[in-house]
C-alpha cells in the first residue's frame, strides 16, 4: 500500500515537474520569437526618435523639462556636427602596418638564426633592415585615426 502511494506521488511530482518545463519551453520560445520580431521592424533609429521628439506636448511640460529637452537636442547637433568632421583611415591602413611590423619582426629573427638570410651580401645590415621595417610599421601607428 505504502509503494503504491509513493509510486502515485512520484508520479505526480513528474508531471508537475514536466509541465514546469514545458511551461519554461514556452516562454523561453516566445521571448525569442519577440526578439526575432523586434529585428524584422525594419524602422530608423533617428525615425523613433523623430517621432518622439514631435509627440512631446510641449505646452504640458515644465520648464525645467523644456530645458532639458533644448539641451539634449543641443548636444545631439554638436555629436552629430564632431563627428561628421572626423577622418578616419583606409580600410587597408591597419593591416598595413600590421604587416610591416610582422615582416620586420620575421626579418630579424631569420638573421638571427641563420647568421645569412635573408640577403647573405649585406650581413649584419640585415638587423638594420629589418629594424627600419619595423620602425616604418610603429610610425604607422601614429596616424592611426
Amino acid at each position: 500500500m505504502a509503494d503504491e502511494e509513493l509510486k502515485a506521488n512520484g508520479a505526480e511530482e513528474q508531471k508537475d515537474l514536466q509541465s514546469e518545463t514545458d511551461q519554461t519551453a514556452l516562454i523561453d520560445d516566445a521571448a525569442d520569437e519577440d526578439r526575432a520580431s523586434d529585428d524584422n521592424y525594419g524602422v530608423d533609429m533617428d525615425q523613433v526618435e523623430a517621432v518622439l521628439n514631435a509627440t512631446a506636448d510641449k505646452s504640458m511640460m515644465t520648464p525645467q523639462m523644456q530645458r532639458m529637452m533644448a539641451r539634449q537636442a543641443e548636444s545631439t547637433k554638436r555629436v552629430e556636427e564632431s563627428i561628421k568632421g572626423t577622418k578616419s583611415n583606409p580600410r587597408w591602413f591597419v593591416p598595413l602596418f600590421c604587416a610591416l611590423m610582422l615582416i620586420g619582426l620575421i626579418w630579424v629573427v631569420a638573421y638571427y638564426l641563420t647568421g645569412k638570410f635573408p640577403i647573405p651580401a649585406i650581413g649584419v645590415w640585415n638587423l638594420v633592415v629589418g629594424f627600419v621595417i619595423i620602425l616604418i610599421g610603429f610610425l604607422m601607428t601614429m596616424w592611426w585615426r
